[in-house]
């Protein structure tokens, strides 16, 4: 139930391994956008993170070392998904002074075009559930430009016909032209016994997202490539265990023809070497004229605001 004041607090769980730098950016976003509690839960030994985060009275950071694990009575789980179910359970038990949290990652950042907390005061009690649907950062084309995100159609029929017009060559293999997720992260009510959080979804005695309601004036920026450079950094391990590994299904069956990212990424580096996916990068993630002309005609280009110079200034002004 709400407190006193009567408005919604609300706050984040996220499992990161990051720089310095983004983890504070992420923190000073949500912090500003007017998140009541940050659990952050360090994946590394990121100690420098640890010092500064910890001074602040709105977050609560650990270290997730052998200590911790034992504390959990178990071992550190090899799966980064399994480490991040557990830390979310983990945080939900120290939830109390909370009405709702959300399970976001570090590259996420929350996009309410009113107060989150006026929104989730609208929500029925019923509603123990509330899904933010993503649009995903495009990188830029050139020094100085605006930041630009894609969005995707919830019809799947007009979202796989606008993909394949946006991307010829690749969109049939392409969820709404996306690289990430379409289904877009949850925030959940505190409190309610057996509920058990996933990285989509939530279940509370067997029953998935019970009361579910969508966010319609809140976006969940994903920017998962933001560079050529992070992109190619990061494309093996996510090949490998993450949002590219092979047990994903792929956007159409494979009896269609359809290919998972695992297997569209993997021909084309195995064929072409990186300079294949450097031209499927450039077509899809970045924010060309004729990429961005392309998406407006469609209506799905966004023009999210997004100053961390700024957030982090107000909130870790010593860095």
């Amino acid at each position: 139930m709400p407190h006193a004041d009567q408005q919604p607090r609300w706050g984040i769980v996220s499992t990161i391994k990051a720089p310095v730098e983004a983890i504070l950016a992420f923190a000073a976003h949500h912090l500003d956008l007017g998140a009541h509690r940050l659990f952050l839960y360090l994946d590394d030994d990121n100690q420098a993170a640890f010092r500064i985060l910890k001074a602040h009275p709105r977050i609560r950071p650990l270290l997730t070392d052998d200590a911790y694990w034992q504390s959990l009575g178990m071992k550190r789980r090899a799966k980064h998904q399994s480490r991040q179910f557990e830390n979310a359970r983990h945080a939900y038990g120290r939830a109390s002074d909370l009405d709702w949290l959300a399970h976001i990652d570090v590259d996420e950042f929350l996009q309410p075009t009113r107060p989150l907390g006026a929104q989730l005061a609208e929500l029925p009690q019923d509603c123990l559930c509330g899904r933010i649907r993503p649009v995903e950062a495009l990188a830029p084309h050139e020094p100085g430009q605006p930041l630009f995100a894609k969005a995707f159609a919830l019809d799947r029929a007009t979202r796989n016909r606008q993909t394949e017009a946006l991307y010829p060559d690749y969109g049939a293999h392409l969820n709404g032209g996306f690289l990430s997720h379409v289904a877009g992260k949850m925030i959940y009510r505190t409190g309610i016994p057996d509920l058990k959080v996933n990285i989509h979804n939530i279940t509370v005695a067997e029953v998935q997202n019970p009361g579910q309601r969508e966010l319609a004036d809140t976006t969940l920026l994903h920017c998962h490539a933001k560079t050529w450079e992070d992109f190619i950094a990061a494309f093996h391990y996510r090949l490998d265990k993450g949002s590219y590994r092979s047990e994903l299904k792929p956007n159409r069956p494979a009896d269609q023809g359809g290919l998972t990212l695992h297997e569209l990424f993997g021909h084309l580096h195995a064929t072409e070497g990186e300079a294949g996916l450097r031209r499927f990068y450039d077509r899809v993630c970045s924010a060309t004229p004729a990429h961005l002309a392309a998406l407006e005609a469609q209506g799905l280009l966004r023009r999210p605001l997004l100053d961390l110079p700024g957030a982090m200034s107000r909130h870790f002004p010593q860095g």
